[in-house]
């Protein structure tokens, strides 16, 4: 699982994103969700690995894409990086997003937190799932800067929202989605005021016409948590993609544990680095990791 990964691409999109494609083995086992932990430096400065989502795999080409953003030392170091290098790489690491075989699939997004999610988006066969991606950010400039060109040459339909109202929707993804899922949850209401009431987290069929929806998400907590919150008051299945600080990134610290609750109802700790980073959200525990 420990590889040397020849750097093929190391660039600036703007917003203090950078765009880096690695060839080598991580490709050929891949899914999407994953991610790859990324030693920056020497062996021991920074002595810390860093964890960067895969945002395109190609198999074929033996490629694999990750974007970061320059938060720390750590990460301008890796901006030094130039084609021809080699990185040593772990991974694939972790537990992927579930990808939906028919039906309608949301991808909900936040900042940066769109990058995860384009491995999903190439990896569903688009003539049986219908995909829109709701993604939100800052203003338009980060939405230009970052990923919109992207989308548009996925052909995927997409809507968007800024913070500042500069591009699309004046407000918050999470407000997207409310309306995208407004029959689901019109619909979970009705069943919880039946007589014969409503388990609380049940999935709802879907109104009369439309295909099973399901919903993937990634970005902030409070997004994250806000997205889960609605699916649940829709009936929608929904995975979210979890990030916190990593150590190790193979399971034996424990320093990346997060609180969810069993099928029974149990509260338990799972490592986002190995039994994540993508958890169902209706199990997660969001007053722990929020």
């Amino acid at each position: 699982m420990l590889h040397r990964e020849t750097v093929l691409e190391n660039r600036s999109l703007g917003s203090a994103i950078y765009r880096l494609v690695l060839k080598g083995a991580v490709a050929a086992t891949a899914r999407p969700g994953q991610f790859v932990h990324v030693q920056v430096g020497t062996a021991t400065d920074p002595l810390l690995r860093r964890p960067f989502s895969i945002a395109g795999i190609d198999r074929p080409k033996g490629e694999v894409t990750i974007y970061y953003r320059v938060t720390g030392r750590g990460t301008a170091l890796l901006t030094r990086v130039r084609a021809g290098e080699t990185l040593s790489v772990i991974g694939p690491v972790g537990k992927g997003f579930t990808v939906p075989a028919a039906g309608e699939l949301l991808l909900v997004a936040g900042g940066i937190g769109l990058f995860p999610l384009l491995a999903l988006l190439a990896a569903v066969d688009r003539l049986a799932v219908r995909v829109k991606v709701l993604w939100g950010g800052e203003n338009r400039r980060f939405l230009e800067d970052v990923g919109r060109a992207t989308l548009f040459q996925m052909g995927v339909d997409y809507a968007v929202a800024t913070v500042d109202g500069s591009m699309g929707h004046p407000g918050l993804v999470t407000d997207l989605l409310q309306a995208a899922l407004a029959p689901e949850t019109a619909a979970g209401q009705q069943a919880e005021s039946a007589p014969s009431g409503g388990q609380a987290g049940a999935l709802v069929k879907s109104p009369e016409g439309r295909t099973a929806i399901t919903v993937a998400a990634c970005g902030p907590k409070g997004m994250l948590q806000a997205v889960a919150a609605c699916c649940g008051r829709a009936g929608v299945p929904v995975e979210v993609s979890l990030e916190e600080r990593m150590a190790c990134g193979i399971g034996a610290c424990l320093g990346c544990a997060c609180l969810v609750r069993t099928a029974e109802g149990t509260p338990v700790r799972r490592r986002v680095c190995k039994d994540g980073p993508v958890f169902d959200g209706r199990e997660v525990v969001w007053d722990e990791t929020g």
